[in-house]
Order: C-alpha cells, then sequence, then structure tokens
C-alpha cells in the first residue's frame, strides 16, 4: 500500500488554493524624449512600494540609462551581466527608496535576439525567481520607437503613454501608438499628460489623442490622469530623490500616489502565469522577431 506524508500532501494541497498572483508589468513610454519619463516611472514605482507592494524598476533606456543617476545610485553590474550568464538577477538589483528594487540597464539587451535556447531559459529562470516575492514592475524605456522600445512595450501588460501639451509629443506618441496597434495587435494604452498648467488641460490633451485615435485606429485610450507642472519636481531631481519622498506635501506627490493607487487596482489580464515567466517568454520572443527583420 502506497503511504503518503501527510505533511507533503498538506503542502501540495495549500499550494493549489494559493495561486500567486500575477506580477503586474507596467511599461512607461512616450515616443518622444523629455517628456518626464523616468521620473515619472521612478515615482510611481515608489510610491506603489509605500502602498506595500513589493516592486521592481526595469531601466530599460539603453541609449541613456539615467535612473541610477535620479536615485544617486551606483550599481556595480547591470542586466548584460546576466544575459552573459556572469551574475544572477538577483545579484545586480539594487535598493532605491522604500525598498524598490532597481534593475540597472544593459547596454547588451539588443543580444536578446541572439540567445541560445539554453540562455533563454536561463532568463525566464531568473526573472522567475526574483518574481516569486513581486508584485510590480515597471519598465522605463527609451524615448522613440526603437525595436526595444517597442519590444517592452508588447511584452507588458499595461503601456502609459506619457505625453505633454507639444505638439512633437502629441505627434510621436500618436506615432508609438500607432506602430504597436497596427503592427502588433497592442490595443489598449493608458494615457498620462505630464506637466501640465491644470486639470483641464490634462483632458484636453486627452482628447486631443483620442481624436486622432478614433478617427485612424482601433485602439482603446483609458485617461489615466495629470501630473501638474511643479518646481518641486526639478528640486527632487537635484537631490537625487524621488519628489513623492523629497517634498511628499508637494502638488506632483500627492498626483502620484493617487496615481499609484490607479494603477493598482487595474485588472490583470486573464490568462496570465504567475510571477515573470510569461513577461521575459514574451521580451524574448519579440525582441528575436525583431531581430530577424
Amino acid at each position: 500500500m502506497l503511504m503518503v506524508d501527510a505533511n507533503v500532501d498538506q503542502a501540495t494541497g495549500l499550494r493549489r488554493m494559493i495561486k500567486p498572483r500575477p506580477v503586474r508589468v507596467i511599461a512607461v513610454t512616450g515616443g518622444k524624449g523629455g517628456v518626464g519619463k523616468t521620473n515619472i516611472s521612478v515615482n510611481l514605482a515608489v510610491a506603489m512600494a509605500d502602498l506595500g507592494k513589493r516592486v521592481m524598476l526595469l531601466d530599460a533606456d539603453l541609449g541613456l540609462a539615467n535612473i541610477d543617476v535620479v536615485l544617486g545610485l551606483h550599481p556595480e553590474y547591470d542586466l548584460s551581466h546576466v544575459l552573459r550568464g556572469e551574475r544572477s538577477l538577483e545579484s545586480i538589483l539594487v535598493t532605491g527608496p522604500s525598498g524598490v528594487r532597481v534593475a540597472p540597464a544593459a547596454s547588451g539587451v539588443q543580444q536578446m535576439a541572439e540567445l541560445s535556447e539554453a540562455e533563454h531559459a536561463g532568463l525566464i529562470r531568473a526573472f522567475s525567481d526574483v518574481g516569486e516575492d513581486l508584485d510590480v514592475m515597471i519598465i522605463d524605456t527609451a524615448a522613440g520607437i526603437s525595436d526595444v522600445v517597442v519590444s517592452f512595450s508588447r511584452a507588458a501588460q499595461e503601456v502609459v503613454v506619457v505625453v505633454c501639451d507639444e505638439p512633437a509629443s502629441i505627434t510621436d506618441a500618436y506615432a508609438l501608438i500607432k506602430l504597436l496597434n497596427r503592427e502588433y495587435g497592442v490595443d489598449r494604452f493608458q494615457i498620462l499628460a505630464n506637466m501640465v498648467r491644470s486639470a483641464q488641460e490634462g483632458v484636453t490633451l486627452y482628447n486631443k489623442m483620442c481624436r486622432v485615435t478614433d478617427r485612424y485606429l482601433d485602439v482603446m485610450l483609458n485617461f489615466m490622469g495629470s501630473i501638474p507642472y511643479d518646481d518641486n519636481l526639478r528640486k527632487a531631481v537635484r537631490t537625487q530623490k524621488p519628489v513623492v519622498q523629497a517634498f511628499p506635501r508637494s502638488r506632483s506627490a500627492q498626483t502620484f500616489k493617487i496615481l499609484a493607487k490607479k494603477a493598482d487596482n487595474w485588472p490583470v489580464p486573464e490568462g496570465v502565469s504567475g510571477h515573470l515567466q510569461f513577461f521575459v517568454e514574451r521580451l524574448i520572443q519579440y525582441s528575436s522577431q525583431a531581430g530577424e527583420v
């Protein structure tokens, strides 16, 4: 007669009952440089961590990586060392404000298009292992519509498009949305207006985007909100601290706290697995497709 260890059987049953909640992956992008993506990524990450979430901030701006500079961090290793198998993902992470774990940018993420199957598996395992203890990953993408920006945006669950009240920002944001929609089938975007002088200005920017996309694209634009123009943001950058900590009572800091709560309440799409395996598998797939092209 087969004997079953009661403790093992109970542990197995508990694992089946308590399924891990999928990690929420948010890509912050915008098409144009200078719209404030990095500041938004950093402050949103810290504000979500202050809600009790376990947050990772991934610097995916390969050309002008600067999250470490904004936060006054001094990483010794980056994602390129993980890709080469020289370091584990856990070992390259540096701890930022409120316990946010920062994954420094790698100059060689383009190498993902050339990884072997074994290296694919190793990278997936690296992210999945870290994902065991993670609720949210926020990706600060580069400016423009490069293959890397597209790959990260496609792999994320939510794409936050940052726009400012200037023609180039609106045009470039639309170009990015158009590319992701027509070429890759991404059909849902969060629009975040930055550096607005009034709440109405943010709504007006959103409506401008909607008028164009409603006419030419089959997409759903959701209005995430507006971040007010605030000198305290500039002061916080100079002190290498997020504004939510440097000036917690400022208008921009209060806005980030509201945005963090809103993002935390976004529904996680059905059908995604727990941890980060789904994200890395998609990222590798999309990066490889871009490499082939």
